[in-house]
């Protein structure tokens, strides 16, 4: 498993594409929470909470970029049957793909503790909220592997990489947004909107991010990733 998720890592990095990914996603997070209208420096908050609302969307794209060849490249190559004569069972080679697509995205989350520190750093009084940052980067972290549990299971149905992509990133959309768009409709007004907005992503991402664990959010975020993990092997043992 682990030779599988060195070779994920080994295999991002191996183009400038995998650094030009991670350096746009940082660029973009800098520019909105420093740069573009409404920005920290002008709220004058010490607060990372423009960050947290805004990188769920740019993780989705990162994400879907990450994980698009998983499983399409080896189909594509034939390098799939040589890796599945390997004394590998089926969930080795999943958790291999997944553990190191989720570890290139967590690479690209490190360097955004830079935000933390110097807005510790620019505030006059007191800083940010220590822990409401921790369960913000928890539930980032976590939407993450949901992403990429996503990623990697559309991934394993397609020989096409842009494909992935695509359905891969709408697919995470519609779970981590739709459910609230859903619930935001006049027709569930009547108290069905909170049960199906609960439903979505990010109702249980913004929970963890007021700093409060609750375990109801863990076992959802695990959950959805067993279940994608869960389609994936058995999609494989169609192949």
């Amino acid at each position: 498993m682990w030779s599988i998720c060195k070779k994920e890592l080994s295999q991002f990095f191996s183009s400038l594409t995998g650094y030009i990914a991670i350096i746009v996603f940082l660029l973009v997070n800098g520019l909105v929470l420093f740069v573009f209208r409404n920005n920290i420096l002008e709220n004058g908050y010490a607060t990372l909470e423009n960050f947290f609302s805004f990188a769920p969307w740019v993780m989705l794209f990162l994400v879907s970029a990450i994980t698009m060849r998983s499983f399409a490249d080896e189909y594509k190559s034939g390098t799939y049957e040589v890796l599945h004569t390997q004394p590998l069972t089926a969930w080795q080679i999943i958790n291999g793909k997944f553990w190191g697509s989720l570890a290139v995205a967590a690479i690209a989350l490190i360097p955004t503790w830079v935000y933390y520190f110097t807005i510790n750093h620019l505030a006059a009084t007191t800083g940010i909220d220590a822990g409401a940052a921790a369960g913000s980067y928890m539930g980032l972290l976590l939407l993450t592997a949901v992403f990429t549990a996503i990623g990697v299971c559309v991934s394993s149905f397609t020989t096409n990489a842009v494909i992935a992509f695509i359905i891969s990133l709408v697919v995470s959309v519609l779970l981590y947004f739709g459910f609230t768009a859903i619930s935001q409709l006049p027709v569930f007004s009547n108290g069905l909107d909170y049960y199906i907005e609960m439903l979505g992503i990010d109702f249980h991402y913004r929970s963890i991010s007021r700093g409060v664990v609750d375990t109801r959010d863990i076992i959802y975020f695990l959950s959805l990733i067993f279940f994608f993990l869960l389609v994936t092997k058995q999609n494989l043992h169609k192949q």
